[in-house]
């Protein structure tokens, strides 16, 4: 049931496309009619070389039906022969054979021509998808997938879609319209020679079918194999100057080449088995076409049928023409069972629970005016505890400094605020209200975050100055960075604030890349400053430079530091002290230190290491 919903939503990004979809079968419709056309005229022209008794001199009346049009074919020829005579009657006949085949291959492209919106919209609409649902997923679905993984479901997943299902579109349209019109021909000339067909045809198709089975399986295997690669890569391509250093060249290479033979393992077998349809097809519908040819024989052969020679030959022409179709529709379900393993990984990630969700009629939260109001606080991972029964109070612009151990919860508490994740339990509240009754875009619209780890784009210094404000104004932008102690650098680069920094900043040092992340939280003027130990990995100088462009920038605003360095926090209104996702200690610094637990120790470690 699974497997047919997801090939019924594929279809769903098809609607939105309706009217080219009408207009490739209306223009499928025409081409079809125009071969028929065309095939016919074998009829007129086999009685005018070899049976000219059989022209009709009498217009037959006009009926939708196969024998009456054949009539009507064969009068309109006859009327030529007996005004113009036989070469005359040819070369008509040959003329309207080009005509015929012209529109036929003139409505065949326009069919196609509408078809390829349809595709490239519907793929255009996937990816849009894909790319918005990868945005507003959590947090924790990205700690249990790898980003490799995530980037092929985005990638070569939506290109196998176009491959193996979009780009057969038109053949899923087209072949059935197809063999349904020249059935009707078929029963038209002889309704006992297609009934004998219709028996036989079931047959190759339960062949093809049976083999095609399999072919889903062993694509998605393919698929999630493509995907570890993938991963691999992106992992190689990021820890390589640690690679290096220990010298794991060779470990990463075997590991790499065992993924990739596995791959190529798998994907030989599946387009293996998938290239069977062709000469399976191929051979079932020669098969097929022998016996109709000893069934048809023998029925004009013994004097009991109502078909003529011309006409069976006629026949016979028609039905060599639905293999072409057929074999085509037989590729196109292998390609279908190929294409929706892929299309099953993607809607994994469509499908992916949400989590953080926002109220229906959520409230406003357009300025921040009192406090933010941690109460009793818990949340859990993997039924790991995180927290425990927090309860904290931020009244607005207090600094308020969180320090302790590794993994003591303090950057957990943080991401709880800007909803990355919701608590498990208690209350987080801003202004009086849980902080879920508000709008996301208005509580994240309040709040500025510079990490640890710089977060840059391949793009210019100003764009990522203004990430996120489209119409942030040179002048603004020149003003934060000067604020954040970052002008004097930017200026002195190749290109000023045009210049590209490269992939994730590459082309600045860690001070360089912390101050134009500065810059981009005093741009947004944020009244909530988070800090997430944003000077734990620089040197001695460039700490220095960013310390005083943070103590500029909290000016006037509340702030929540988790530090590392406790000297960076000395002026705080309050220092939480956190052990195992608990608050053990809280008070001014003095205080703390007066108190000679957990804090004074820390204090103490840190100067006893400088």
């Amino acid at each position: 049931m699974a497997k047919n919903k997801n090939f019924r939503r594929i279809l769903g990004y098809i609607k939105p496309y309706w009217f080219s979809v009408v207009m490739n079968i209306v223009f499928n419709v025409l081409a079809i009619l125009f071969s028929l056309f065309s095939f016919s005229m074998v009829v007129p022209f086999l009685n005018l070389l070899f049976n000219p008794d059989k022209i009709t001199m009498v217009k037959p009346e006009f009926a939708l039906d196969t024998d009456s049009m054949l009539e009507t074919l064969n009068y309109y020829v006859g009327t030529i022969i007996n005004d113009y005579g036989q070469g005359k009657a040819l070369i008509f006949i040959c003329i309207l054979l080009v005509i015929a085949f012209f529109l036929r291959n003139i409505t065949s492209y326009f069919a196609m021509y509408f078809m390829v919106g349809v595709r490239a919209g519907t793929l255009k609409d996937i990816r849009n998808d894909l790319y918005k649902k990868i945005m507003i997923l959590p947090l924790s679905f990205y700690s249990k997938n790898k980003k490799g993984d995530i980037m092929a479901r985005i990638t070569t997943d939506v290109q196998e879609i176009e491959i193996s299902i979009v780009s057969y579109l038109d053949v899923f349209i087209k072949s059935p319209l197809t063999i349904i019109a020249y059935f009707a021909y078929m029963l038209g000339v002889s309704w006992r020679l297609t009934l004998f067909v219709v028996v036989l045809l079931p047959i190759g198709g339960l062949i093809i079918g049976h083999i095609g089975k399999s072919l889903r399986k062993d694509s998605l295997e393919g698929q999630n194999r493509f995907a570890g690669m993938l991963a691999t890569i992106e992992e190689t391509i990021g820890g390589l100057r640690i690679i290096k250093a220990f010298n794991a060249i060779n470990y990463s290479s075997r590991k790499f080449e065992e993924q990739n033979d596995n791959y190529t393992r798998v994907i030989k077998f599946v387009n293996r088995k998938r290239d069977l349809s062709s000469p399976i097809s191929e051979f079932l519908s020669s098969i097929i076409i022998a016996i109709v040819l000893w069934f048809g024989s023998t029925l004009i052969l013994s004097g009991n049928s109502a078909i003529t020679a011309a006409n069976f030959i006629a026949y016979i022409v028609v039905f060599s023409q639905i293999i072409s179709p057929a074999k085509s529709f037989s590729q196109g379900f292998y390609s279908l069972q190929k294409g929706m393993a892929s299309a099953d990984r993607i809607f994994e990630v469509l499908d992916a629970e949400e989590v953080i969700v926002e109220k229906e009629n959520a409230l406003r939260l357009p300025e921040f005016k009192e406090s933010i109001v941690y109460d009793n606080v818990s949340f859990h991972y993997s039924e790991h505890d995180v927290l425990k029964n927090v309860n904290i109070t931020i009244p607005k612009g207090k600094m308020i400094a969180l320090v302790g151990e590794s993994g003591g919860g303090k950057s957990t508490l943080v991401d709880l605020l800007p909803r990355f994740y919701d608590v498990s339990a208690g209350r987080l509240e801003i202004d009086g209200h849980d902080v879920r009754d508000y709008r996301i875009s208005d509580v994240r619209g309040l709040m500025g975050i510079v990490s640890q780890e710089s977060i840059l784009f391949n793009d210019t210094v100003f764009n990522n100055i203004a990430f996120g404000l489209e119409h942030a104004t040179r002048e603004a932008v020149i003003e934060a960075a000067k604020i954040a102690n970052a002008h004097e650098f930017i200026m002195e680069m190749e290109n000023g604030y045009d210049t590209y920094i490269g992939d994730r900043g590459m082309n600045l040092s860690g001070g360089q890349r912390q101050r134009i992340s500065i810059a981009r939280a005093v741009l947004k003027n944020p009244p909530i400053l988070i800090l997430d130990e944003a000077t734990s990995s620089l040197d001695t100088e460039s700490e220095r430079l960013v310390q005083e462009a943070l103590a500029k920038v909290m000016t006037n605003r509340t702030s929540i530091v988790i530090a590392h360095r406790l000297s960076t926090i000395q002026n705080a209104d309050e220092i939480l002290v956190m052990v195992k996702g608990n608050v053990v200690e809280r008070g001014k610094h003095e205080e703390l230190i007066a108190m000679g637990g957990v804090y004074k120790r820390l204090t103490d470690l840190q100067s006893f290491n400088n």
